[in-house]
């Protein structure tokens, strides 16, 4: 997905970057992950001897995507948009995105991971957009509305 949008980023190679570390780390029982993705990043990009700069670059866009607020920077909204491109998926897709994140989280009692996810999905339908890149805007916004309305029933219906 990033290859067909490469053109949009101001700084394509810190995006790539930011995309291939930002889950390098990924425990689904800690809630830091981006955080230690993050700080892989530094140690190895260190170690290629990237200046401290574009370290830093890449590291606060890996933190993007802990989603915590719309992103601000064009950079920055590609990279989320990327990471957030699932959501958009078609219903197979996305439904079977759904089933692994609930084996991820298998250690969690039904009741706990409904309402925690419930919660998480809204947080995404709340925002006026999910997507903020134009491009994929147009191309996944409907559809993870859609995908995200329909995991919310079946979350709280149960199902």
């Amino acid at each position: 997905l990033f290859d067909e949008h490469r053109g949009l980023a101001t700084d394509a190679d810190a995006v790539e970057a930011a995309l291939w570390l930002h889950d390098a780390i990924y425990d689904p029982a800690r809630d830091d992950n981006e955080a230690e993705s993050a700080a892989l990043a530094r140690r190895m990009l260190q170690s290629a001897s990237v200046d401290d700069a574009r370290i830093a670059r890449i590291e606060a866009l890996i933190l993007e995507t802990r989603h915590l607020a719309a992103p601000h920077d064009t950079d920055a909204r590609l990279v989320c948009d990327i990471d957030l491109a699932i959501l958009g998926a078609d219903d197979a897709r996305f439904d079977e995105y759904e089933r692994d994140i609930r084996r991820e989280h298998a250690f969690v009692p039904d009741a706990a991971f409904r309402a925690a996810r419930a919660a998480v999905l809204e947080r995404f339908l709340e925002r006026s957009a999910i997507y903020t890149t134009p491009a994929l805007h147009a191309r996944f916004e409907e559809r993870a509305r859609s995908n995200l309305a329909r995991s919310l029933h079946a979350l709280r219906s149960g199902g």
